[in-house]
């Protein structure tokens, strides 16, 4: 059996930005660009993503699934520009739903969250 790995850990909010089971990681989480267009939000949480995977030498390639929270979801024509732009054509199975983010900056903050769990089985 493979050890469990946790990596970010962030005692202050009781989570981790990763954790390695098995063939998969898992993340929580993925924000950036706080309170700038709900698309720069997107890119953030991708460039956040980006940044952990790297840590397990993964890409948005490895990833398999998404869950993103929006504070308003008619903002998934707008997500979905952008994951077009970044996953090129290797689209994660995903969920979409809105949310109330009880987080600093109110409903002028934090729009778009994003949680992913990405797959590191063998490479051909």
């Amino acid at each position: 059996m493979s050890e469990v790995i946790r990596g970010g850990v962030n005692e202050e909010w009781a989570y981790s930005e990763y954790v390695v089971a098995g063939d998969f990681v898992f993340l929580g989480f993925c924000v950036g660009n706080v309170g700038k267009s709900v698309e720069e939000q997107v890119h953030g949480a991708l460039d956040d993503m980006e940044a952990r995977l790297a840590k397990v030498n993964l890409t948005l390639n490895d990833v398999v699934k998404v869950d993103i929270l929006l504070r308003d979801v008619w903002n998934i024509p707008v997500m979905e520009k952008v994951f077009k732009e970044r996953f090129k054509g290797v689209y994660p199975a995903r969920k979409t739903v809105g949310t109330d983010f009880a987080h600093v900056g109110g409903p002028d903050g934090l729009q778009v969250q994003i949680d992913a769990i990405a797959y590191q089985g063998k490479k051909e």
